[in-house]
């Protein structure tokens, strides 16, 4: 289907409940969990390639199937729009309604060097003291401003402030020079987070040195989705983060499609 049929006034967006018998009226999460159990297909193909999905409770609970099993990394911060100051954030998601959800872990943006700094990192600090109590693993996201450079001391410094203060997970930019310190000074894993977007085989290029230089994985938004084909480019990207692909061989698979 063209995405000019797909996306249209006239078209409600797509879910998929869980169709096993009685629980069509219940929770994403419950269904979820349900779902672990009796193990049905699920018809996205996207979701089938990937090992983990970073999104919103909205998007969780309008667009993607509970018996998916994918893993969620539910986004916890927001608050303002691209209109207005970015790092000026709140937590806006209770970990109750992340356990409700059956998130895998639960996400932050921390703006080290921003303008709200200090409040992006006590956003972090609440929740993971809010996630501690429900065993909810907490990703930090160093997010970056347009004025901040992306180079190798900026971000130890960024994923270290996470780290210490006790993020489980931090996610951060690749830079072209001295990654491999950034990973190397982070006491917990590191995940590379995708950036804009590159020709394929220069973003597969960059997932394949940022997982060489230490990063414990990968996570790509524009660059999947604004592929000349997505799921071959998962596929790829899955084939140099737990297959050490090189970079032309990945490529090589996604002109395959």
């Amino acid at each position: 289907m063209a995405d000019s049929d797909r996306f249209r006034p006239s078209v409600p967006p797509r879910f998929e409940p869980y169709p096993l018998k009685g629980s069509g009226a219940l929770d994403w999460g419950m269904q979820n969990r349900l779902a672990r159990v009796f193990r049905p297909a699920t018809g996205l193909p996207l979701l089938g390639h990937a090992d983990a999905l970073m999104t919103t409770r909205g998007m969780v609970r309008s667009t993607i199937p509970p018996a998916s099993g994918i893993p969620v990394v539910l986004r916890a911060s927001g608050g303002p729009s691209i209109l207005r100051e970015l790092s000026d954030e709140q937590i806006a998601v209770s970990t109750e309604d992340a356990a409700r959800i059956n998130a895998s872990a639960v996400a932050v943006q921390v703006f080290i060097g921003g303008e709200f700094e200090t409040q992006s990192v006590r956003n972090m600090t609440r929740l993971v003291d809010e996630s501690q109590r429900s065993g909810i693993p907490v990703l930090a996201v160093t997010a970056v401003g347009k004025e901040l450079t992306r180079d190798a001391r900026y971000l130890r410094l960024a994923t270290r402030i996470c780290a210490e203060l006790g993020a489980h997970v931090v996610k951060t930019y690749f830079c072209a020079e001295g990654f491999d310190t950034v990973t190397a000074a982070c006491p917990v894993p590191v995940v590379m987070a995708g950036g804009k977007k590159l020709p394929e085989l220069d973003a597969l290029t960059m997932a394949y040195r940022a997982v060489e230089e230490g990063a414990a994985g990968v996570d790509m938004g524009r660059n999947i989705f604004q592929s000349d084909d997505p799921v071959a480019m998962m596929r790829a990207i899955g084939a140099v983060v737990h297959q050490s692909a090189k970079p032309q061989a990945a490529f090589d698979q996604f002109l395959r499609r």
